[in-house]
């Protein structure tokens, strides 16, 4: 891998990773903030798309301290820089999780810089956080180690799907656990971005979204994170979406199964939006919608 590269027009301390060649796509991290641990999609994708992406901020190296007072906007901003940094007019700009709703933003308010928009596993409108999990976030400095070590627990069920090899779903929890350590989170900004999602009216910004639109999602069943329909609400509010469900995976399919999620992303990119369907690379793994009319009645 290259280096990541360091942005000299914004802020000499922002970092912004870049990997592979060709058409550019912003990768937006999620309520972690930190792109490490979007590593294996950011590999993934590298092999088809100029990737480009950075840590959220507040974040070490971010480049910009976190403004409570600008929310979704000021984390925008950081697209902006990143398109800037690299003399980009546009880019495909997907966003993960949390990242998806920054991305949504971005789309709403800066079409003509949207080349195509990507929403993975992305809080639909209206959710809120858990009645204990809303707790964690007002004293997260004692509730965040019980949010993480909660966690492997709450995944169990979705990792055993999405890498059902005993051998490789160990490698995988082990290089998660190096991440961990060499990109520490802080759960006090986890739950800053958490509780600025109730203050995004999703729907509305749906509305101004005039960009190809690919939402991907896990089965609801397995995302325990979003939960219901979750993220999958976007395909029927944002105009000629098109959806996808990725079985055998739930919240963390990008990270899980990168190299299925990117080729998905690809062929989204390579075909018309209004395309209707999508076949996996194996012919099982994908289950799509993508007409309105059919979401409606699915």
């Amino acid at each position: 891998m290259r280096a990541p590269k360091t942005t000299g027009t914004w802020n000499q301390m922002m970092e912004v990773v870049e990997r592979g060649r060709g058409t550019p796509l912003v990768l937006v991290p999620g309520v972690q903030g930190r792109w490490e641990y979007m590593r294996p999609a950011v590999d993934a994708l590298a092999e088809h798309f100029r990737v480009l992406t950075f840590s959220l901020a507040g974040e070490r190296r971010s480049g910009q301290r976190y403004d409570r007072s600008r929310g979704f906007d000021g984390l925008a901003d950081q697209v902006d820089a990143v398109l800037d940094s690299r003399g980009l007019a546009s880019a495909i700009v997907c966003g993960v999780s949390f990242g998806g709703l920054v991305a949504l933003r971005y789309a709403a308010t800066r079409p003509r810089r949207t080349s195509a928009l990507v929403l993975v596993s992305t809080p639909a409108p209206g959710w809120h956080l858990r009645r204990r999990h809303d707790l964690y976030t007002r004293l997260p400095w004692l509730f965040g180690p019980v949010f993480l070590t909660e966690a492997p627990w709450r995944l169990r069920h979705e990792l055993n799907a999405s890498i059902p090899d005993p051998a490789e779903r160990r490698r995988f929890q082990r290089e998660q656990l190096r991440t961990f350590l060499r990109a520490p989170l802080s759960p006090a900004r986890m739950a800053r971005r958490a509780r600025l999602i109730a203050e995004l009216d999703a729907a509305e910004q749906c509305r101004d979204v005039t960009s190809p639109t690919l939402v991907l999602t896990g089965e609801p069943g397995l995302d325990h994170v979003i939960s219901g329909d979750g993220g999958f609400a976007y395909a029927r509010l944002i105009a000629n979406a098109q959806g996808v469900v990725v079985s055998n995976t739930g919240h963390l399919g990008l990270v899980t199964r990168p190299r299925l999620c990117a080729d998905i992303i690809r062929r989204f990119v390579e075909s018309s939006p209004a395309q209707a369907t999508l076949h996996s690379a194996d012919g099982s793994v994908v289950t799509t919608r993508t007409q309105r009319a059919t979401h409606d009645a699915a």
